[in-house]
């Protein structure tokens, strides 16, 4: 298979989960429901492992968000993630830290709250740009996670300036200690999307 071949066979508003799963091959809604469940259960996974990193320990919920964001699209992400913070809203134990740190509604308008509202946008902001082929070479897929991490610290840090008085002193805690956890991350997505690309173009090929 040649280039022109490869492109027309994935056009850019294909999303990785499109290629593997076609809409046209299952009822609508079957689809959305099982993709929706399958995303809203590794996020609730991914919350819960806690990686040993420095200068604080590492979870990986957001890789997983800007991961379902770029595969399945701004639409489905999206939604994928409203129903994560739907599970969690109801009182289910699917966010860091629950049940020791609070559950529902109460656990999800304390200091973290922002940074959950920001998973929703960041998915579906990354997955608009994954639509438009963002996902498939290292340098944009670099650039669109990058974008999906700040829209999570624009949301997060805004909400935890509330509690802490200052926008300053809120980018200090809960942004600074984030760097390098962010930028592992971001490498790790850059690797694994155009990765998963390649895989399906040979399984086509």
């Amino acid at each position: 298979m040649n280039v022109a071949q490869s492109a027309h066979s994935t056009p850019a508003h294909v999303t990785l989960a499109g290629t593997l799963w076609p809409a046209g091959k299952t009822a609508p809604a079957l689809r959305w429901i099982t993709l929706m469940v399958v995303g809203s259960l590794a996020l609730a996974v991914s919350a819960k492992l806690h990686v040993p990193f420095w200068p604080v320990p590492l979870t990986m919920q957001p890789f997983v968000v800007l991961v379902i964001g770029a595969a399945y699209g701004w639409r489905l992400g999206g939604a994928t993630v409203l129903l994560y913070l739907a599970e969690g809203a109801t009182g289910l134990p699917v966010f860091s830290g629950t049940p020791e740190r609070g559950l529902g509604l109460a656990y999800m308008a304390g200091p973290t709250g922002g940074y959950l509202m920001g998973f929703a946008f960041s998915a579906a902001a990354i997955g608009w740009l994954a639509e438009r082929g963002w996902d498939r070479d290292p340098i944009r897929t670099f650039a669109a996670m990058a974008f999906g991490h700040a829209v999570i610290f624009v949301f997060g840090v805004t909400w935890l300036a509330g509690f802490m008085g200052s926008f300053a002193a809120a980018w200090v805690a809960g942004a600074v200690p984030f760097y390098v956890g962010t930028l592992v991350q971001t490498a790790l997505a850059t690797a694994v999307l155009p990765l998963a690309w390649r895989l399906v173009g040979q399984r086509r090929g």
